[in-house]
């Protein structure tokens, strides 16, 4: 594969300086200037996509290092933006904020590299003025092969500060000031937990779109930011495609997709589909049957606890996700999936909703984290997506934690551990997740894309006869 589209990544210099709202900016603005714009999200993030997807009017993508490689990243690329005029890549955290502390793997700057993706800098300004190039100095050295290639100040106080900032690293022969956003200068956008809530046309309403690339028209130089973009040829090696056609053609799958479930990487569509298979969303809100003829089941992440008062609500589609479990068709659940097949959801007010009752236990929300960060997962038995002892890699983000109710699960047989679990912040090795016949769940998200055999199995468990 070869890369030919211009190419920029706007990095933070931490977390919370305002680079999501800058690169929808940037995005809305180039796009009113005709571009076709592809969006991309670097790290495993299932908000920023969505707002993105809306800005770009094309499916944004994740870009993870740790969770799929260089050559995976760097063909995901390639053929994303093979029709494209500009791609922008939104870091994540701080630019060489990653999965290891002494390392670049999974950070921004990873990304940036293997792209040969020119970095613009945004920084939180407020109460800052030489500091600035202090900042923007140690950043531009601190890594061989990241080029960061220009800084915009957010929250800045007025333009005599933008003024010093300018000075002051044009003094230090730094990147340039591209732009200064003023405090307020930027819509504010709904949050929830660590991030954004999901986009869609009333949380990101062309109204708000247009206030973004106003903005950034009108206080960033986007004919420098233009110029500043990579252009340099990268070449991905090619994939080793003699599994492509080794599932069944033609499988048909159904997919939770709706408020409740909705984190998936669109790589993961994209490639069922290049497989074979063919995909049938329903919403287990507002449905009250899954698709027909589907021979799959994936259920996905995403927030089942805002809507738990709907879902346990809907008792036909609750009847028909028993019914297909216990037909001995694959069902996969990943998060939400897993809390839609438990007992039902705790919420942080004791209030209990029941729901499908396979599974035995509880979910309950907590008032804080429970979990965050990369795992990588050991298959403790043959599974929908490999053998034994193969290993997936993922990462975990709930505010729920499992409440046991017994070693049974309603049929009376036993559910197994599906995964032997380690993180990266400790590398115990833990049991995790919930295996019965050919149905699956477990609270790590998994980057299934990448792992064409995985998916190749996963298609062919599909194919075959109950």
């Amino acid at each position: 594969f070869k890369m030919a589209c211009p190419r920029i990544v706007i990095a933070g210099a931490e977390s919370g300086v305002g680079k999501t709202s800058l690169t929808l900016a940037a995005v809305a603005a180039l796009r009113r200037r005709g571009l076709k714009v592809q969006a991309f999200k670097v790290g495993p993030d299932f908000l920023d996509p969505t707002h993105l997807t809306v800005a770009s009017g094309r499916p944004c993508y994740n870009l993870d290092g740790w969770m799929t490689g260089k050559d995976y990243v760097l063909r995901l690329f390639a053929r994303t933006t093979a029709d494209a005029d500009f791609a922008v890549v939104e870091g994540v955290m701080g630019l060489f904020d990653g999965a290891d502390a002494d390392s670049i793997k999974g950070s921004t700057a990873e990304i940036a590299r293997w792209l040969k993706a020119p970095v613009v800098l945004v920084v939180n300004v407020h109460g800052m003025a030489r500091s600035v190039a202090a900042l923007v100095a140690g950043y531009s050295r601190f890594e061989r092969g990241v080029n960061i290639c220009g800084v915009i100040a957010n929250h800045c106080g007025s333009e005599r500060h933008a003024v010093g900032i300018r000075d002051a690293l044009k003094a230090r022969n730094l990147p340039p000031l591209l732009g200064a956003i003023p405090r307020g200068g930027l819509p504010v956008l709904e949050s929830r937990h660590l991030g954004l809530v999901t986009a869609d046309g009333e949380t990101l309403s062309e109204s708000v779109i247009g206030e973004l690339a106003a903005a950034f028209a009108r206080h960033v130089k986007v004919e420098e930011f233009l110029r500043s973009a990579g252009r340099e040829d990268v070449r991905a090696a090619a994939a080793k495609e003699r599994g492509l056609h080794a599932a069944p053609r033609g499988v048909r799958l159904g997919i939770a997709r709706d408020g409740a479930f909705h984190f998936y990487y669109r790589d993961l569509f994209d490639e069922l589909e290049r497989r074979g298979g063919i995909l049938h969303f329903f919403s287990p809100l507002a449905d009250r049957r899954l698709p027909e003829g589907i021979q799959g089941l994936i259920l996905g992440g995403g927030y089942p606890e805002e809507y738990a008062q709907e879902l346990a609500a809907n008792e036909e589609m609750l009847s028909e996700v028993r019914e297909f479990v216990r037909s001995g068709r694959p069902v996969y659940a990943e998060c939400g999936g897993l809390m839609y097949l438990s007992r039902g959801i705790e919420g942080t007010d004791g209030r209990r909703y029941p729901l499908a009752g396979l599974l035995p236990v509880w979910t309950r929300m907590l008032g804080r984290l429970k979990r965050l960060g990369y795992v990588e997962a050991t298959l403790k038995g043959d599974s929908l997506w490999g053998r034994k002892g193969e290993t997936l890699k993922g990462h975990e983000f709930h505010y729920s934690e499992i409440v046991p109710v017994g070693g049974r699960a309603p049929e009376g047989a036993k559910w197994r551990p599906l995964y032997t679990l380690r993180n990266r912040m400790d590398g115990r090795p833990a049991n995790e997740g919930f295996r019965l016949g050919r149905t699956e769940a477990s609270y790590v998200h998994l980057h299934l894309a990448s792992r064409p055999s995985a998916v190749d199995r996963f298609l062919s468990c599909c194919g075959e006869r109950p």
